[in-house]
């Protein structure tokens, strides 16, 4: 399984705003652009799609930008998934299908996403950014 640049993009852009969830801090899209290296243009398009989908709220005015809808802790990476590609957690299987083979793979399939999504589920935002800051500190214990 993998996951598109649209999809990473979209997580890194949540995963800047979860950070800064606590402060209640807005970024701005060149902002996010930049900490992330995610071209502005796409980033704008992306951040659109969350809105729609009431994962983050933008804010108007000098100091406006972008912040999460709500707690990093109640948002899954399946939902963000979800709202970024546009599709259902579990997609139908198809029992009109042309042959017995095409669907005893459709059901494979379909086990290996419900699987996928339980994995995507069980993590969020808030997840993200406590790995990250393992991560960055064993980095700097690496260099010490």
């Amino acid at each position: 399984m993998e996951i598109s640049n649209k999809s990473e993009y979209a997580l890194l852009a949540l995963l800047e705003l979860a950070s800064r969830y606590p402060s209640g801090e807005s970024l701005q899209i060149r902002q996010m652009a930049v900490l992330q290296d995610i071209p502005n243009r796409y980033l704008e398009q992306l951040l659109a799609t969350l809105r729609r989908g009431g994962l983050i709220k933008s804010i108007r005015g000098a100091k406006g930008g972008y912040v999460l809808a709500r707690d990093p802790r109640k948002i899954s990476l399946l939902e963000a998934w979800s709202c970024i590609e546009g599709v259902d957690a579990v997609a139908p299987i198809d029992k009109n299908s042309k042959t017995v083979e095409t669907q005893i793979i459709e059901e494979i399939w379909h086990e290996a996403r419900q699987a996928a999504n339980s994995v995507l589920e069980k993590y969020t935002l808030q997840d993200l950014c406590e790995r990250r800051s393992k991560q960055r500190e064993k980095e700097l214990m690496y260099y010490i």
